[in-house]
Protein backbone atom coordinates (compact mmCIF):
# COMPACT_ATOMS: atom_id res chain seq x y z
CA UNK A 1 0.00 0.00 0.00
CA UNK A 2 1.31 3.44 -0.82
CA UNK A 3 0.06 6.96 -0.59
CA UNK A 4 0.31 8.63 -3.95
CA UNK A 5 2.45 11.74 -4.06
CA UNK A 6 0.52 14.94 -4.19
CA UNK A 7 1.69 18.51 -4.37
CA UNK A 8 -0.60 21.28 -3.20
CA UNK A 9 0.22 24.88 -3.96
CA UNK A 10 -0.69 26.94 -0.91
CA UNK A 11 -1.91 30.53 -1.32
CA UNK A 12 0.32 33.44 -0.39
CA UNK A 13 0.92 33.31 3.35
CA UNK A 14 -0.18 36.42 5.32
CA UNK A 15 2.49 38.40 7.12
CA UNK A 16 2.74 38.27 10.89
CA UNK A 17 3.16 41.05 13.45
CA UNK A 18 2.22 44.63 12.63
CA UNK A 19 2.59 44.00 8.89
CA UNK A 20 -0.03 41.26 9.17
CA UNK A 21 -2.34 43.62 11.07
CA UNK A 22 -2.00 46.27 8.37
CA UNK A 23 -2.73 43.73 5.61
CA UNK A 24 -5.58 41.79 7.20
CA UNK A 25 -7.19 43.95 9.91
CA UNK A 26 -10.65 43.90 8.30
CA UNK A 27 -10.83 40.10 8.12
CA UNK A 28 -9.33 39.65 11.58
CA UNK A 29 -11.58 42.24 13.26
CA UNK A 30 -14.69 40.61 11.75
CA UNK A 31 -13.61 37.11 12.73
CA UNK A 32 -12.59 38.30 16.20
CA UNK A 33 -16.05 39.81 16.71
CA UNK A 34 -17.86 36.65 15.59
CA UNK A 35 -15.65 34.48 17.82
CA UNK A 36 -16.34 36.85 20.73
CA UNK A 37 -20.06 36.14 20.32
CA UNK A 38 -19.35 32.41 20.65
CA UNK A 39 -16.80 32.80 23.44
CA UNK A 40 -18.88 34.93 25.83
CA UNK A 41 -21.48 32.30 26.80
CA UNK A 42 -18.96 29.44 26.69
CA UNK A 43 -16.54 31.27 29.01
CA UNK A 44 -19.32 31.91 31.52
CA UNK A 45 -20.63 28.34 31.39
CA UNK A 46 -17.23 26.68 31.62
CA UNK A 47 -16.23 28.83 34.60
CA UNK A 48 -19.38 28.05 36.57
CA UNK A 49 -19.23 24.35 35.74
CA UNK A 50 -15.63 24.37 37.01
CA UNK A 51 -16.64 25.75 40.40
CA UNK A 52 -15.18 29.19 39.58
CA UNK A 53 -17.00 32.55 39.49
CA UNK A 54 -18.38 33.26 35.98
CA UNK A 55 -15.98 36.16 35.36
CA UNK A 56 -13.02 33.75 35.70
CA UNK A 57 -13.66 32.35 32.22
CA UNK A 58 -13.78 35.82 30.70
CA UNK A 59 -10.54 36.80 32.46
CA UNK A 60 -8.85 33.81 30.84
CA UNK A 61 -10.14 34.58 27.36
CA UNK A 62 -9.01 38.21 27.69
CA UNK A 63 -5.50 37.18 28.80
CA UNK A 64 -5.38 34.57 26.03
CA UNK A 65 -6.47 37.09 23.41
CA UNK A 66 -4.58 40.22 24.41
CA UNK A 67 -1.34 38.63 25.66
CA UNK A 68 -0.85 35.03 24.58
CA UNK A 69 -1.92 35.70 20.98
CA UNK A 70 1.07 38.05 20.65
CA UNK A 71 3.70 35.51 21.76
CA UNK A 72 2.41 32.04 20.90
CA UNK A 73 3.61 29.80 18.10
CA UNK A 74 0.32 29.38 16.22
CA UNK A 75 -1.55 31.48 13.70
CA UNK A 76 -5.33 31.07 13.85
CA UNK A 77 -5.88 29.25 17.15
CA UNK A 78 -7.99 30.97 19.80
CA UNK A 79 -6.81 30.69 23.40
CA UNK A 80 -9.30 30.44 26.22
CA UNK A 81 -11.00 28.21 28.78
CA UNK A 82 -12.18 24.82 27.51
CA UNK A 83 -14.79 22.27 28.52
CA UNK A 84 -12.09 19.60 28.58
CA UNK A 85 -10.58 21.11 31.73
CA UNK A 86 -13.85 21.43 33.66
CA UNK A 87 -13.40 18.07 35.33
CA UNK A 88 -9.80 18.75 36.41
CA UNK A 89 -10.56 22.19 37.84
CA UNK A 90 -13.78 21.19 39.60
CA UNK A 91 -11.99 18.22 41.15
CA UNK A 92 -9.23 20.55 42.37
CA UNK A 93 -11.73 23.00 43.91
CA UNK A 94 -13.55 20.19 45.71
CA UNK A 95 -10.46 18.28 46.82
CA UNK A 96 -8.53 21.31 48.06
CA UNK A 97 -11.45 23.31 49.44
CA UNK A 98 -13.72 20.63 50.82
CA UNK A 99 -16.97 22.28 51.85
CA UNK A 100 -15.44 25.77 51.44
CA UNK A 101 -15.83 26.57 47.72
CA UNK A 102 -14.15 29.99 48.00
CA UNK A 103 -11.08 28.49 49.68
CA UNK A 104 -10.98 25.75 47.03
CA UNK A 105 -11.10 28.42 44.33
CA UNK A 106 -8.12 30.29 45.77
CA UNK A 107 -6.10 27.11 46.37
CA UNK A 108 -6.79 26.08 42.77
CA UNK A 109 -5.59 29.47 41.52
CA UNK A 110 -2.27 28.70 43.20
CA UNK A 111 -2.24 25.28 41.50
CA UNK A 112 -2.92 26.93 38.12
CA UNK A 113 0.00 29.31 38.70
CA UNK A 114 2.44 26.44 39.31
CA UNK A 115 0.95 24.43 36.43
CA UNK A 116 1.70 27.41 34.20
CA UNK A 117 5.33 27.43 35.34
CA UNK A 118 5.59 23.71 34.56
CA UNK A 119 4.18 24.33 31.08
CA UNK A 120 6.73 27.08 30.48
CA UNK A 121 9.48 24.60 31.42
CA UNK A 122 7.91 21.98 29.13
CA UNK A 123 7.99 24.39 26.22
CA UNK A 124 11.62 25.32 26.89
CA UNK A 125 12.52 21.61 27.03
CA UNK A 126 10.71 21.07 23.71
CA UNK A 127 8.00 18.82 25.11
CA UNK A 128 5.60 19.86 22.35
CA UNK A 129 5.92 16.45 20.73
CA UNK A 130 4.77 14.59 23.86
CA UNK A 131 1.22 14.20 22.51
CA UNK A 132 2.56 11.50 20.18
CA UNK A 133 3.42 9.32 23.19
CA UNK A 134 -0.20 8.87 24.26
CA UNK A 135 -2.18 6.29 22.28
CA UNK A 136 -4.97 7.91 20.29
CA UNK A 137 -7.69 5.67 21.70
CA UNK A 138 -6.66 6.49 25.28
CA UNK A 139 -6.76 10.23 24.53
CA UNK A 140 -10.19 9.95 22.89
CA UNK A 141 -11.34 7.81 25.82
CA UNK A 142 -10.23 10.55 28.21
CA UNK A 143 -12.20 13.15 26.22
CA UNK A 144 -15.28 10.91 26.10
CA UNK A 145 -15.10 10.42 29.88
CA UNK A 146 -14.86 14.19 30.31
CA UNK A 147 -17.97 14.51 28.13
CA UNK A 148 -19.88 12.00 30.28
CA UNK A 149 -18.89 13.81 33.48
CA UNK A 150 -19.89 17.21 32.06
CA UNK A 151 -23.29 15.91 30.94
CA UNK A 152 -23.97 14.15 34.24
CA UNK A 153 -23.35 17.35 36.22
CA UNK A 154 -24.90 19.94 33.91
CA UNK A 155 -28.16 18.09 33.23
CA UNK A 156 -29.19 18.90 36.81
CA UNK A 157 -28.44 22.61 36.29
CA UNK A 158 -30.38 22.56 33.02
CA UNK A 159 -33.39 21.13 34.88
CA UNK A 160 -33.14 23.63 37.74
CA UNK A 161 -32.44 20.95 40.36
CA UNK A 162 -29.62 20.55 42.87
CA UNK A 163 -29.09 16.81 43.41
CA UNK A 164 -28.29 15.29 46.78
CA UNK A 165 -25.07 13.64 45.60
CA UNK A 166 -21.45 13.66 46.73
CA UNK A 167 -19.79 11.34 44.19
CA UNK A 168 -19.83 11.15 40.41
CA UNK A 169 -21.80 7.91 40.32
CA UNK A 170 -24.33 9.35 42.78
CA UNK A 171 -24.64 12.38 40.47
CA UNK A 172 -25.30 10.09 37.50
CA UNK A 173 -27.76 8.02 39.53
CA UNK A 174 -29.67 11.15 40.55
CA UNK A 175 -30.52 12.10 36.94
CA UNK A 176 -33.90 10.26 36.84
CA UNK A 177 -34.94 11.94 40.10
CA UNK A 178 -33.97 15.36 38.70
CA UNK A 179 -36.23 14.77 35.69
CA UNK A 180 -39.05 13.98 38.10
CA UNK A 181 -38.35 17.06 40.25
CA UNK A 182 -37.43 19.47 37.44
CA UNK A 183 -38.34 23.15 37.75
CA UNK A 184 -40.56 23.51 34.63
CA UNK A 185 -39.75 27.11 33.68
CA UNK A 186 -36.01 26.56 34.10
CA UNK A 187 -36.21 23.24 32.23
CA UNK A 188 -38.09 24.89 29.33
CA UNK A 189 -35.17 27.31 28.92
CA UNK A 190 -32.67 24.45 29.04
CA UNK A 191 -34.49 22.09 26.68
CA UNK A 192 -35.19 24.85 24.17
CA UNK A 193 -31.49 25.76 24.20
CA UNK A 194 -30.56 22.13 23.61
CA UNK A 195 -33.05 21.90 20.72
CA UNK A 196 -31.60 25.04 19.10
CA UNK A 197 -28.07 23.62 19.28
CA UNK A 198 -29.17 20.31 17.76
CA UNK A 199 -31.25 21.88 14.98
CA UNK A 200 -28.58 24.46 14.15
CA UNK A 201 -26.28 21.65 13.00
CA UNK A 202 -28.81 21.00 10.20
CA UNK A 203 -28.86 24.60 8.92
CA UNK A 204 -27.18 24.93 5.52
CA UNK A 205 -27.84 28.61 4.70
CA UNK A 206 -24.44 30.31 4.93
CA UNK A 207 -25.91 33.60 6.13
CA UNK A 208 -27.81 31.92 8.96
CA UNK A 209 -24.71 29.90 9.82
CA UNK A 210 -22.89 33.18 10.47
CA UNK A 211 -25.07 33.53 13.57
CA UNK A 212 -23.36 31.44 16.28
CA UNK A 213 -25.71 28.88 17.83
CA UNK A 214 -24.47 29.64 21.39
CA UNK A 215 -25.44 33.29 20.91
CA UNK A 216 -28.95 32.33 19.79
CA UNK A 217 -29.32 30.00 22.78
CA UNK A 218 -28.34 32.81 25.15
CA UNK A 219 -30.60 35.43 23.50
CA UNK A 220 -33.61 33.09 23.53
CA UNK A 221 -32.82 32.16 27.14
CA UNK A 222 -32.62 35.83 28.15
CA UNK A 223 -35.99 36.50 26.51
CA UNK A 224 -37.59 33.57 28.35
CA UNK A 225 -35.95 34.66 31.62
CA UNK A 226 -37.64 38.05 31.20
CA UNK A 227 -40.95 36.38 30.39
CA UNK A 228 -40.73 34.09 33.43
CA UNK A 229 -39.47 37.04 35.55
CA UNK A 230 -36.47 35.16 36.93
CA UNK A 231 -35.06 38.44 38.21
CA UNK A 232 -37.63 38.49 41.04
CA UNK A 233 -37.97 35.52 43.38
CA UNK A 234 -41.52 34.17 43.36
CA UNK A 235 -43.60 31.01 43.55
CA UNK A 236 -45.63 29.78 40.60
CA UNK A 237 -48.01 26.88 39.95
CA UNK A 238 -47.60 24.47 37.05
CA UNK A 239 -50.24 22.06 35.64
CA UNK A 240 -52.18 21.86 38.88
CA UNK A 241 -54.61 19.34 37.41
CA UNK A 242 -51.89 16.92 36.22
CA UNK A 243 -51.87 13.99 38.63
CA UNK A 244 -48.66 12.49 37.22
CA UNK A 245 -46.56 15.37 38.64
CA UNK A 246 -45.27 14.84 42.21
CA UNK A 247 -45.82 18.53 43.00
CA UNK A 248 -47.11 21.65 41.27
CA UNK A 249 -45.56 24.53 43.23
CA UNK A 250 -42.13 25.81 42.19
CA UNK A 251 -39.84 28.72 43.04
CA UNK A 252 -37.73 30.76 40.63
CA UNK A 253 -35.53 33.79 41.20
CA UNK A 254 -32.12 35.40 40.62
CA UNK A 255 -30.29 32.25 41.75
CA UNK A 256 -31.11 30.82 38.31
CA UNK A 257 -29.28 33.72 36.59
CA UNK A 258 -25.57 34.43 36.16
CA UNK A 259 -24.09 36.43 39.04
CA UNK A 260 -21.39 38.93 38.08
CA UNK A 261 -19.89 41.90 39.98
CA UNK A 262 -21.30 45.29 38.93
CA UNK A 263 -17.68 46.33 38.32
CA UNK A 264 -15.92 43.56 36.40
CA UNK A 265 -12.47 44.60 37.62
CA UNK A 266 -13.54 44.11 41.24
CA UNK A 267 -13.97 40.42 40.42
CA UNK A 268 -10.24 39.70 40.36
CA UNK A 269 -9.19 37.14 42.99
CA UNK A 270 -5.78 36.13 44.26
CA UNK A 271 -4.28 32.70 44.97
CA UNK A 272 -3.72 31.11 48.35
CA UNK A 273 -0.36 29.30 48.43
CA UNK A 274 -0.73 27.95 51.98
CA UNK A 275 -1.24 24.34 50.83
CA UNK A 276 1.74 24.29 48.46
CA UNK A 277 3.62 21.95 50.79
CA UNK A 278 1.03 19.16 50.50
CA UNK A 279 1.15 16.24 48.06
CA UNK A 280 -2.57 16.64 47.27
CA UNK A 281 -1.89 20.17 46.06
CA UNK A 282 0.85 19.00 43.69
CA UNK A 283 -1.34 16.21 42.41
CA UNK A 284 -3.75 18.91 41.20
CA UNK A 285 -0.88 20.96 39.76
CA UNK A 286 0.39 18.10 37.62
CA UNK A 287 -3.12 17.12 36.54
CA UNK A 288 -3.80 20.67 35.31
CA UNK A 289 -0.40 20.90 33.57
CA UNK A 290 -0.57 17.48 31.88
CA UNK A 291 -4.21 17.44 30.78
CA UNK A 292 -4.10 21.10 29.74
CA UNK A 293 -0.90 20.66 27.72
CA UNK A 294 -2.13 17.49 26.04
CA UNK A 295 -5.47 19.03 25.05
CA UNK A 296 -3.81 22.22 23.85
CA UNK A 297 -1.29 20.35 21.69
CA UNK A 298 -3.98 18.17 20.14
CA UNK A 299 -6.18 21.19 19.43
CA UNK A 300 -3.35 23.25 17.94
CA UNK A 301 -2.35 20.37 15.65
CA UNK A 302 -5.99 19.93 14.57
CA UNK A 303 -6.38 23.65 13.80
CA UNK A 304 -3.22 23.57 11.65
CA UNK A 305 -5.04 21.12 9.39
CA UNK A 306 -7.91 23.62 8.99
CA UNK A 307 -5.60 26.53 8.12
CA UNK A 308 -6.01 27.27 4.38
CA UNK A 309 -2.41 28.54 4.31
CA UNK A 310 -1.02 25.21 5.61
CA UNK A 311 1.03 26.93 8.31
CA UNK A 312 2.50 24.75 11.05
CA UNK A 313 2.41 25.86 14.67
CA UNK A 314 5.52 25.86 16.83
CA UNK A 315 4.06 23.56 19.48
CA UNK A 316 6.92 24.08 21.93
CA UNK A 317 6.43 27.83 21.83
CA UNK A 318 2.68 27.29 22.11
CA UNK A 319 3.02 25.25 25.31
CA UNK A 320 5.34 27.84 26.84
CA UNK A 321 3.08 30.78 25.93
CA UNK A 322 0.00 28.98 27.28
CA UNK A 323 2.00 28.34 30.45
CA UNK A 324 2.76 32.04 30.81
CA UNK A 325 -0.91 32.86 30.27
CA UNK A 326 -1.93 30.29 32.88
CA UNK A 327 0.56 31.62 35.43
CA UNK A 328 -0.94 35.10 34.98
CA UNK A 329 -4.51 33.77 35.16
CA UNK A 330 -3.66 31.95 38.38
CA UNK A 331 -2.51 35.23 39.91
CA UNK A 332 -5.63 37.25 39.01
CA UNK A 333 -8.50 34.76 39.32
CA UNK A 334 -8.80 33.11 35.91
CA UNK A 335 -9.22 29.55 34.67
CA UNK A 336 -6.38 27.79 32.83
CA UNK A 337 -6.42 28.19 29.05
CA UNK A 338 -5.69 25.96 26.09
CA UNK A 339 -5.80 26.27 22.31
CA UNK A 340 -9.58 25.82 22.09
CA UNK A 341 -10.82 23.82 19.09
CA UNK A 342 -14.45 25.07 18.80
CA UNK A 343 -13.57 28.77 18.79
CA UNK A 344 -10.48 28.14 16.64
CA UNK A 345 -12.54 26.28 14.02
CA UNK A 346 -15.03 29.15 13.96
CA UNK A 347 -12.11 31.57 13.64
CA UNK A 348 -10.86 29.79 10.50
CA UNK A 349 -14.37 29.48 9.04
CA UNK A 350 -14.98 33.19 9.61
CA UNK A 351 -11.93 34.09 7.50
CA UNK A 352 -9.27 34.88 10.11
CA UNK A 353 -5.83 35.42 8.60
CA UNK A 354 -3.50 35.93 11.56
CA UNK A 355 -3.26 35.80 15.34
CA UNK A 356 -4.72 39.30 15.48
CA UNK A 357 -8.20 37.73 15.23
CA UNK A 358 -7.53 36.09 18.61
CA UNK A 359 -6.39 39.47 19.92
CA UNK A 360 -9.56 41.23 18.77
CA UNK A 361 -11.78 38.51 20.27
CA UNK A 362 -10.14 39.25 23.64
CA UNK A 363 -10.49 42.99 23.10
CA UNK A 364 -14.23 42.71 22.35
CA UNK A 365 -14.69 40.61 25.50
CA UNK A 366 -12.90 43.24 27.58
CA UNK A 367 -15.03 46.07 26.20
CA UNK A 368 -18.27 44.14 26.69
CA UNK A 369 -17.74 43.12 30.32
CA UNK A 370 -16.41 46.58 31.19
CA UNK A 371 -19.39 48.40 29.63
CA UNK A 372 -22.33 45.98 29.90
CA UNK A 373 -21.94 43.73 32.97
CA UNK A 374 -25.69 43.99 33.75
CA UNK A 375 -26.55 42.25 30.47
CA UNK A 376 -24.53 39.22 31.54
CA UNK A 377 -26.57 38.98 34.76
CA UNK A 378 -29.70 38.43 32.62
CA UNK A 379 -28.33 35.17 31.14
CA UNK A 380 -30.05 32.10 32.67
CA UNK A 381 -27.85 29.32 34.00
CA UNK A 382 -30.01 26.77 32.18
CA UNK A 383 -28.93 28.21 28.81
CA UNK A 384 -25.26 27.86 29.73
CA UNK A 385 -25.90 24.34 31.04
CA UNK A 386 -27.52 23.42 27.71
CA UNK A 387 -24.36 24.56 25.90
CA UNK A 388 -22.24 22.32 28.12
CA UNK A 389 -24.57 19.30 27.90
CA UNK A 390 -24.37 19.58 24.10
CA UNK A 391 -20.58 19.91 24.27
CA UNK A 392 -20.36 16.87 26.54
CA UNK A 393 -22.54 14.86 24.17
CA UNK A 394 -20.28 15.68 21.24
CA UNK A 395 -17.28 14.41 23.21
CA UNK A 396 -19.00 11.14 24.18
CA UNK A 397 -21.52 10.57 21.38
CA UNK A 398 -22.28 7.06 20.07
CA UNK A 399 -20.46 8.14 16.91
CA UNK A 400 -17.18 8.27 18.85
CA UNK A 401 -17.65 4.64 19.91
CA UNK A 402 -18.55 3.66 16.35
CA UNK A 403 -15.49 5.41 14.87
CA UNK A 404 -13.20 3.72 17.37
CA UNK A 405 -14.73 0.29 16.72
CA UNK A 406 -14.16 0.78 12.98
CA UNK A 407 -10.41 0.93 13.68
CA UNK A 408 -10.46 -2.36 15.59
CA UNK A 409 -11.79 -4.16 18.65
CA UNK A 410 -8.52 -3.62 20.50
CA UNK A 411 -8.81 0.16 20.04
CA UNK A 412 -12.40 0.08 21.29
CA UNK A 413 -11.13 -1.89 24.28
CA UNK A 414 -8.53 0.77 25.15
CA UNK A 415 -11.15 3.49 24.56
CA UNK A 416 -13.70 1.91 26.93
CA UNK A 417 -11.09 0.93 29.54
CA UNK A 418 -9.87 4.54 29.64
CA UNK A 419 -13.43 5.85 30.04
CA UNK A 420 -14.15 3.46 32.91
CA UNK A 421 -10.76 4.23 34.48
CA UNK A 422 -11.38 7.99 34.41
CA UNK A 423 -14.93 7.67 35.76
CA UNK A 424 -13.85 5.30 38.54
CA UNK A 425 -10.70 7.20 39.59
CA UNK A 426 -9.57 10.49 38.07
CA UNK A 427 -8.16 11.80 34.80
CA UNK A 428 -4.48 11.06 35.40
CA UNK A 429 -5.01 7.55 36.74
CA UNK A 430 -7.64 6.83 34.07
CA UNK A 431 -5.33 7.83 31.22
CA UNK A 432 -2.50 5.81 32.81
CA UNK A 433 -4.83 2.78 32.88
CA UNK A 434 -5.56 3.32 29.18
CA UNK A 435 -1.86 3.54 28.34
CA UNK A 436 -1.15 0.33 30.28
CA UNK A 437 -4.02 -1.39 28.45
CA UNK A 438 -2.50 -0.38 25.11
CA UNK A 439 0.89 -1.76 26.20
CA UNK A 440 -0.75 -5.06 27.17
CA UNK A 441 -2.41 -5.34 23.78
CA UNK A 442 1.01 -4.90 22.15
CA UNK A 443 2.63 -7.52 24.36
CA UNK A 444 -0.27 -9.80 23.46
CA UNK A 445 0.79 -9.25 19.84
CA UNK A 446 4.25 -10.52 20.85
CA UNK A 447 6.02 -7.15 20.84
CA UNK A 448 9.51 -7.59 22.31
CA UNK A 449 9.78 -5.59 25.54
CA UNK A 450 13.12 -4.20 24.29
CA UNK A 451 11.21 -2.43 21.49
CA UNK A 452 8.97 -0.58 23.92
CA UNK A 453 11.15 2.54 24.02
CA UNK A 454 13.53 2.28 21.07
CA UNK A 455 12.34 2.17 17.47
CA UNK A 456 14.65 0.39 15.04
CA UNK A 457 14.91 2.75 12.06
CA UNK A 458 17.36 4.27 9.59
CA UNK A 459 17.05 7.50 7.62
CA UNK A 460 19.28 7.94 4.60
CA UNK A 461 19.42 10.47 1.76
CA UNK A 462 19.76 7.92 -1.06
CA UNK A 463 20.01 10.62 -3.73
CA UNK A 464 19.85 14.41 -3.64
CA UNK A 465 16.51 15.45 -2.16
CA UNK A 466 15.25 11.89 -1.62
CA UNK A 467 15.10 10.50 1.92
CA UNK A 468 14.56 6.79 2.55
CA UNK A 469 13.08 6.02 5.99
CA UNK A 470 13.22 2.33 6.86
CA UNK A 471 11.44 1.07 9.98
CA UNK A 472 12.03 -2.43 11.34
CA UNK A 473 10.43 -4.41 14.15
CA UNK A 474 7.53 -3.01 16.17
CA UNK A 475 6.35 0.56 15.59
CA UNK A 476 3.91 1.78 18.20
CA UNK A 477 3.09 4.79 20.35
CA UNK A 478 5.70 3.97 22.98
CA UNK A 479 8.65 4.32 20.59
CA UNK A 480 7.32 6.71 17.94
CA UNK A 481 8.70 9.88 19.56
CA UNK A 482 12.24 9.15 18.38
CA UNK A 483 11.09 8.83 14.76
CA UNK A 484 9.01 11.99 15.04
CA UNK A 485 12.09 13.94 16.09
CA UNK A 486 14.08 12.56 13.14
CA UNK A 487 11.34 13.47 10.65
CA UNK A 488 11.22 17.04 11.95
CA UNK A 489 14.87 17.44 10.90
CA UNK A 490 14.17 16.63 7.22
CA UNK A 491 13.98 19.85 5.15
CA UNK A 492 10.71 20.85 3.49
CA UNK A 493 10.10 20.34 -0.23
CA UNK A 494 11.96 17.02 -0.54
CA UNK A 495 10.81 13.46 -1.24
CA UNK A 496 10.36 11.05 1.68
CA UNK A 497 9.82 7.32 1.15
CA UNK A 498 8.74 5.30 4.19
CA UNK A 499 9.65 1.62 3.91
CA UNK A 500 7.60 -0.38 6.42
CA UNK A 501 8.11 -3.78 4.79
CA UNK A 502 10.34 -4.99 7.65
CA UNK A 503 8.03 -3.98 10.49
CA UNK A 504 6.52 -6.78 12.56
CA UNK A 505 3.61 -4.66 13.81
CA UNK A 506 2.45 -1.06 13.49
CA UNK A 507 -0.23 0.40 15.73
CA UNK A 508 -3.03 2.86 15.05
CA UNK A 509 -1.26 5.79 16.72
CA UNK A 510 1.81 5.45 14.49
CA UNK A 511 -0.36 4.93 11.39
CA UNK A 512 -2.32 8.07 12.24
CA UNK A 513 0.81 10.14 12.91
CA UNK A 514 2.50 9.03 9.68
CA UNK A 515 -0.68 9.72 7.72
CA UNK A 516 -0.90 13.27 9.10
CA UNK A 517 2.82 13.82 8.59
CA UNK A 518 2.52 12.86 4.91
CA UNK A 519 -0.49 15.12 4.44
CA UNK A 520 1.27 18.07 6.04
CA UNK A 521 4.52 17.46 4.16
CA UNK A 522 2.71 17.37 0.81
CA UNK A 523 0.80 20.50 1.74
CA UNK A 524 4.13 22.33 1.97
CA UNK A 525 5.21 21.28 -1.50
CA UNK A 526 7.04 18.03 -0.69
CA UNK A 527 6.33 14.42 -1.63
CA UNK A 528 5.73 11.54 0.76
CA UNK A 529 5.01 7.87 0.11
CA UNK A 530 4.44 4.88 2.39
CA UNK A 531 5.55 1.48 1.07
CA UNK A 532 5.42 -2.03 2.49
CA UNK A 533 2.09 -2.05 4.31
CA UNK A 534 0.78 -4.70 1.91
CA UNK A 535 3.04 -7.21 3.69
CA UNK A 536 1.13 -6.74 6.95
CA UNK A 537 -2.42 -7.80 7.81
CA UNK A 538 -4.81 -5.12 9.10
CA UNK A 539 -7.06 -5.78 12.09
CA UNK A 540 -9.99 -4.11 10.30
CA UNK A 541 -10.92 -2.44 7.01
CA UNK A 542 -10.18 1.01 8.42
CA UNK A 543 -7.26 2.64 6.51
CA UNK A 544 -5.53 3.52 9.80
CA UNK A 545 -6.15 0.17 11.52
CA UNK A 546 -3.21 -1.53 13.29
CA UNK A 547 -1.29 -4.05 11.18
CA UNK A 548 0.69 -7.16 12.06
CA UNK A 549 2.93 -9.52 10.14
CA UNK A 550 1.51 -13.02 9.89
CA UNK A 551 3.98 -15.85 9.37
Amino acid sequence: MSIAPLTVEAPQIPSTGMAGLAQNWRADVLSGFLVFLIALPLCLGIAMASGFPPQAGIITAIVGGLLVSRINGSFVTVMGPAAGLIVVILDSVQELGGANALAGYRYTLAAIFFAGLIQIAMGVMKAGKMSAFFPSSAVHGMLAAIGIIIMSKQIHVMLGVKPDAQTLFQTIGAIPRSFTDMNPEVAIIGFLGLAILALWTLVRNRYLKMLPAPLIVVLVGMALAQYFDLEDEHIYLFLTSAEFLPHHEFTVGPKFLVTLPANFFSGFAFPDFSRAGESLFWQQVFAIALVGSLESLLSAAAVDKLDPYKRTSDLNRDVASVGLGNAICGLIGGLPMIAEIVRSSANVNNGAKTGWANFFHGLFLLFFVALFPKLIHEIPLASLAALLVFTGYRLASPGEFKKTLAIGWDQLGVFVITIVGVLATDLLIGVAIGVVAEFLFHFWRSVDWREVIKLNRTIEETEPGVYHVEVRGAAFFGNYLSLKGDLAAIPEGKTIIFDLSETSTIDHTVKENLHHFCEDYRGKGGRAEIHGLDRLVATSKHPLAPRKRVA
